[in-house]
């Protein structure tokens, strides 16, 4: 297995693990969406819907307003491709960025090196959270999901890859395959999915609250709609930080 060198994450802050999704399509929605909450949570994930609307300009706009970004584009394609847009990444000075572990380990080991030496840490992306058994065996998959999300964790590793995107519900089952077993050793998990009680589902199948996923492993947690959609944005992700920082034991 090829030996990762993984970011720490023992010294984050409960604010710094809450990534907020800016998944709009105009740069005049996300910034108001980022002035509103940088000082409530630590990362802004740029993903498709902004992306391709109006392309790196997104990253600028959370770099401008000192926030970090997280480019989630989950990245699939052959290894050359995957390796340049990385490398193009990674000179953004993006934090996070999301490729598919489906791509082999050949193109995630060029992914890898191409990240190797800059800010940014590479996540692989495993199952999504909107898939569940049925939609795994659709796909001709060897489930059941929490299966298929550790073959697929365990390749990506062993390419190289320092971090992972997956479910709460697996945090449990990847520390424990992983040889870890608290957030901070082994792979980063970035973990959506990530529904406060009482919170609709909307498509997200498999879910947990930010306390559950904490205690689960995650490292960071991303939650969009229910603070986006709440009657006071800001209240909502203090309360979510607040329960990040009781599940970790913070004062």
């Amino acid at each position: 297995m090829t030996v990762v060198t993984v970011p720490s994450s023992v010294a984050l802050s409960a604010r710094d693990r809450l990534i907020f999704p800016l998944d709009v399509d105009s740069l005049t929605e996300a910034r108001r969406h980022v002035a509103l909450l940088r000082d409530e949570v630590g990362v802004f994930k740029v993903g498709l819907e902004l992306f391709t609307s109006v392309g790196p300009d997104a990253v600028r706009l959370v770099h401008d307003a000192g926030a970090k970004c997280f480019l989630d584009l989950k990245l699939h394609d052959i290894g050359e491709t995957v390796a340049r847009s990385v490398a193009t990444a990674a000179a953004m000075g993006v934090r996070l960025l999301t490729v598919h572990a489906a791509n082999g380990s050949r193109a995630l080991a060029r992914a890898a090196a191409a990240a190797a030496g800059t800010e940014t840490t590479l996540l692989a992306v495993t199952v999504l959270t909107s898939l569940e058994d049925a939609d795994i065996a659709e796909l001709g998959l060897a489930g059941p999901t929490e299966l298929a999300v550790v073959r697929l964790a365990r390749l990506a590793v062993s390419a190289g890859v320092p971090g992972l995107v997956c479910s709460p519900q697996e945090c449990g089952r990847l520390r424990a395959a992983l040889g870890t077993s608290a957030p901070g050793h082994g792979p980063l998990l970035v973990v959506p999915g990530v529904r406060p009680a009482g919170a609709a589902l909307n498509d997200q199948k498999r879910v947990a609250t930010p306390g559950e996923a904490i205690r689960g492993g995650a490292d960071y947690l991303v939650v969009g709609r229910p603070i986006r959609d709440a009657a006071d944005p800001r209240a909502a992700a203090r309360a979510i930080v607040a329960e990040i920082a009781a599940a970790l034991g913070e004062p």
